[in-house]
């Protein structure tokens, strides 16, 4: 069997995993067909999602059911203004030991684990929030001078609250751009609220069962990055990406006036590996323009800001993205 071929059979199986894991999951949290995938997709590319909704809208019962459903160890620290960097990273105490010496011993904190849920996120200090800085981009943090690596995989799963921002620290652009995907949680439609209804107000609530566990998630990542992707895709994905940065040469007519700054090269890694997650989530072999398309808006838009006029003209970055593929991705679509 060719090395192709070897590929072709590897995703397939990981293609079936897969859905028996969205399958899984979706019994429990009901309707949110799209939040479930992006965040699949997000943890399958090796990184982290930041989810926002409103209260009540089970964003906390997802990542509860996602660590069963994968089969990850998991930890959820409740971020309070209170909150200090050693509650997150751990701290050292001081034992004494039965020779009557004394010597510090290191104890963890939350987040060495494999899943960890930070909820709201912005309600926690900056000097709190910094924490997380360096344990979600080098999967290690440093205590008393001491590096001390993080557990593989790891994943941060963080929720935010839109709606009420009293005694909030919103998250710097440098924290934001560690997410791989911002996902926006919203209201279900009627037909979905009805099934919530039926399914978790009885005797008995749906419970998950594990289609992975941590060796077979990492595993899945590693082929997630063999797939090969083709060059429609790879030059569709700089156009976007360029075409959001205002001032630059690629920048689309409307972006200067609409955009005070735009996406980086992150934003293009990003989209280049949540593209190939789900195209393997949706049964196929090579992520397409498709793909670009419903990747695009999570991706980007924690990675770009609205100048003064365009929030004064009720612009939003979803619908600013929406123009970038029209303008960027029309084309192609075409040919």
């Amino acid at each position: 069997m060719t090395s192709d071929e070897n590929l072709v059979t590897e995703v397939r199986a990981l293609a079936d995993r897969l859905a028996e894991a969205r399958l899984s999951t979706e019994r429990r949290f009901v309707g949110q067909h799209d939040v479930v995938e992006q965040v699949l997709a997000a943890i399958l590319a090796g990184g982290h999602a930041l989810l926002v909704g409103q209260p009540g809208l089970g964003k906390s019962m997802l990542v509860d059911t996602l660590s069963t459903v994968l089969g990850l160890d998991s930890q959820r620290i409740q971020f309070t203004p209170d909150l200090m960097p050693a509650d997150i990273l751990g701290s050292e105490v001081l034992d004494a030991r039965p020779d009557g010496s004394r010597a510090f011993r290191f104890i963890e904190g939350p987040v060495f684990t494999q899943l960890l849920m930070a909820d709201e996120i912005n309600r926690a200090s900056p000097r709190t929030q910094s924490a997380l800085l360096q344990a979600m981009q080098e999967r290690e943090v440093t205590i008393s001078g001491q590096h001390r690596p993080l557990g593989r995989p790891f994943h941060v799963l963080a929720t935010q609250n839109p709606i009420e921002q009293e005694g909030t620290y919103p998250l710097p652009e440098a924290q934001l751009d560690r997410f791989l995907l911002q996902i926006e949680v919203g209201y279900p439609d009627r037909d979905t609220e009805r099934e919530i209804l039926v399914a978790t107000t009885g005797l008995e609530d749906a419970v998950p069962h594990a289609a992975f566990d941590a060796q077979g998630l990492i595993e899945a990542q590693r082929l997630i990055r063999r797939m090969p992707v083709g060059e429609a895709v790879v030059e569709a994905i700089l156009d976007l990406v360029r075409a959001a940065r205002p001032g630059a040469p690629e920048a689309a007519g409307f972006v200067a006036d609409t955009l005070s700054w735009g996406p980086g090269p992150r934003a293009a890694q990003a989209l280049m590996l949540v593209t190939r997650a789900r195209a393997v989530l949706n049964g196929r072999f090579a992520p397409t323009l498709d793909d670009v398309a419903a990747m695009a808006a999570p991706v980007l838009r924690h990675r770009m800001a609205l100048t003064f006029a365009a929030r004064a003209r009720g612009e939003t970055l979803d619908a600013v993205i929406a123009r970038l593929l029209d303008d960027r991705l029309g084309a192609r679509r075409a040919a």
